[in-house]
C-alpha cells in the first residue's frame, strides 16, 4: 500500500516567499496544508489548497473510497455546488485530501466520517496512480469497502448520494453526469470491485 514518508523536521511551505510577499502577515482564517510529495511519497514540501488548485502542478495525495454493496451496486456522491472543483457532478463515494502530518489511512477514515458519517469498515487497497488536471495533479489511493452500510450525507461535503447499478453508470458515462476522474478510474476498477463480491 501507498504511504507517505514524512522527514524529520519541517518542510518548506509553497510557494517560496518573493520580495513581496515576505513579511506580508497571513490571514487569520486557518488555511487547508497539503503534503507536496514525490512520486515515491516521499514529503518535500507543504502548500495550501489554494496553490494546489490554482494550477501549480505539484503532486498532492488524495484518498477515494469506492463502496460496493451485495447487490452488485456502487454507491456514489453528488458532488457539493460549493466545491471549487467538478462541482454537482457524481463522484466517488468518499473523496479527499490528505492533510499535512496525516497519513493516507487516517485520511481516509477522517473523510469517510465527514462526507458520509460512518467509520465501521475494513478498508481494502486497490491502487494508487497519479491524475493530472488543468488545475492539479494528485496521487490518487484508491480503496474498497463492500457491505450495506448506513450512509448520512453531510449536507455541506455532498449534494446527494445513492446506489448505481454498473449498467447505469455505463450508460451515462461521457454524458458529463460524473467528474472526469471518476469516469477513468471507474474504467480501472469496475472489475476489481465485482470481484471482492
Amino acid at each position: 500500500m501507498f504511504d507517505l514518508v514524512y522527514p524529520p523536521g519541517d518542510v518548506p511551505e509553497l510557494p517560496r516567499p518573493t520580495a513581496e510577499t515576505a513579511g506580508r502577515p497571513a490571514s487569520g482564517r486557518r488555511r487547508e496544508m497539503f503534503p507536496v510529495i514525490m512520486g515515491s511519497g516521499e514529503v518535500i514540501a507543504k502548500a495550501a489548497r489554494e496553490y494546489c488548485h490554482g494550477g501549480a502542478r505539484v503532486l498532492h495525495p488524495v484518498v477515494h473510497l469506492h463502496i460496493i454493496d451485495r447487490y452488485e451496486r456502487l454507491y456514489l456522491q453528488k458532488r457539493s455546488m460549493k466545491k471549487d472543483i467538478q462541482p454537482g457532478k457524481w463522484d466517488t463515494a468518499v473523496g479527499g485530501h490528505v492533510d499535512y502530518g496525516e497519513q493516507v489511512l487516517e485520511a481516509l477514515y477522517r473523510e469517510t466520517y465527514e462526507e458520509l458519517g460512518f467509520t465501521k469498515f475494513n478498508p481494502i487497497y486497490l491502487l494508487s496512480y497519479e491524475f493530472a488536471s488543468d488545475r492539479e495533479v494528485e496521487m490518487v489511493n484508491v480503496f474498497a469497502a463492500v457491505g450495506n452500510f448506513q450512509l448520512t450525507p453531510d449536507r455541506d461535503e455532498v449534494d446527494d448520494g445513492r446506489w448505481w447499478t454498473f449498467d447505469e453508470i455505463r450508460e451515462n458515462l461521457g454524458k458529463s453526469v460524473f467528474t472526469p476522474n471518476f469516469e477513468q478510474e471507474f474504467g480501472r476498477i469496475s472489475r476489481k470491485l465485482l470481484a471482492l463480491l
